[in-house]
């Protein structure tokens, strides 16, 4: 009896004792996977790639749910081996790997990113550890409605598993406003596809305002703590709303929130920019000092 005969009678030998696991159709023990990465370029498109460890035993491996193409299953000689392929009624797909003394790669295109008016937007879910890597000119993405500057990290870890709702501009526009306060120039740069008009920077009151008039659009705002600091509060129409604050740098925080309406938006600070220099008061009172010993020796004279 040939190999091929065997595996087939084996492969439904398991088909008929191993259950249903997590929701999914197994066709043998859960694979232990050494790494798992998801690669998203600039157009969009999700590489998805499964490094499975030797087993004397074949196993599964789930993939991720959505639609799938381009599949290959190759091992370290980058050699495509046979595999088993099950689709269980709710359309989720696993592969079932053979005995092998190497490494088995599952490689594949997911095909469930959108772009809705300037925005990526995909969902993607998995019960193990996952990392996510970006096009490095992707600098700027939304996790669960939550912002994070990549700046030189490659991506993002899901430590756990889990669902992450991923969204990034497919072109980003940025606005920057320049505050001018005495002698100190800040610019305060404003991230978002929503049209942004009269921009103002209220010195005694601690705010920014401006006015927005396109709604449910991201909003983010980098801007300096020195000219602006928190704890924040910000308003749309006198109505506060929940945001998101992320540390760019020493210096620079990133503010991201989502209007569901047009209006005023208005960001409130505790800590503003000075009247006047802090040193101003330091440096008087240190020259005074210096001049109360000349001023004792010239009453004395």
């Amino acid at each position: 009896m040939n190999a091929k005969i065997i595996s087939a009678i084996l492969i439904f030998g398991l088909i008929t004792v191993i259950p249903t696991v997590y929701g999914q159709l197994s066709i043998g023990p859960e694979a232990k996977q050494e790494s798992i990465e998801v690669k998203i370029d600039l157009e969009g498109k999700i590489d998805v790639k499964h490094i499975v460890k030797t087993s004397n035993m074949p196993s599964t491996v789930h993939l991720f749910q959505g639609e799938i193409s381009n599949l290959v299953v190759t091992n370290e000689m980058n050699e495509e081996i046979e595999s088993g392929i099950a689709t269980d009624a709710k359309g989720n797909t696993s592969i079932m790997i053979f005995p092998s003394d190497q490494n088995t790669m599952v490689e594949y295109d997911l095909e469930n990113m959108i772009l809705d008016d300037n925005l990526f937007k995909t969902e993607i879910s998995y019960k193990e550890k996952f990392a996510v890597y970006f096009d490095e000119s992707i600098e700027l993405i939304f996790v669960n409605n939550n912002v994070i500057f990549l700046d030189n990290k490659k991506g993002i870890a899901i430590n756990g598993g889990g669902d992450a709702k991923i969204e990034f501009y497919a072109n980003e526009s940025k606005t920057i406003k320049k505050i001018t306060w005495e002698e100190n120039e800040f610019d305060v740069e404003i991230i978002t596809d929503s049209e942004i008009k009269s921009f103002n920077f209220n010195q005694p009151e601690k705010n920014i305002s401006f006015q927005v008039n396109e709604e449910n659009k991201f909003i983010t705002i980098s801007m300096s703590e020195e000219l602006l600091g928190g704890p924040y509060v910000i308003l749309l129409n006198d109505e506060q709303i929940k945001y998101t604050k992320f540390i760019q740098d020493e210096n620079n925080i990133l503010l991201n929130f989502k209007p569901e309406s047009t209006g005023q938006i208005t960001i409130i600070g505790t800590t503003v920019i000075p009247e006047f220099s802090m040193f101003i008061p330091l440096i008087m009172g240190f020259m005074i000092i210096l001049m109360v010993p000349l001023m004792r020796k010239t009453t004395l004279r």
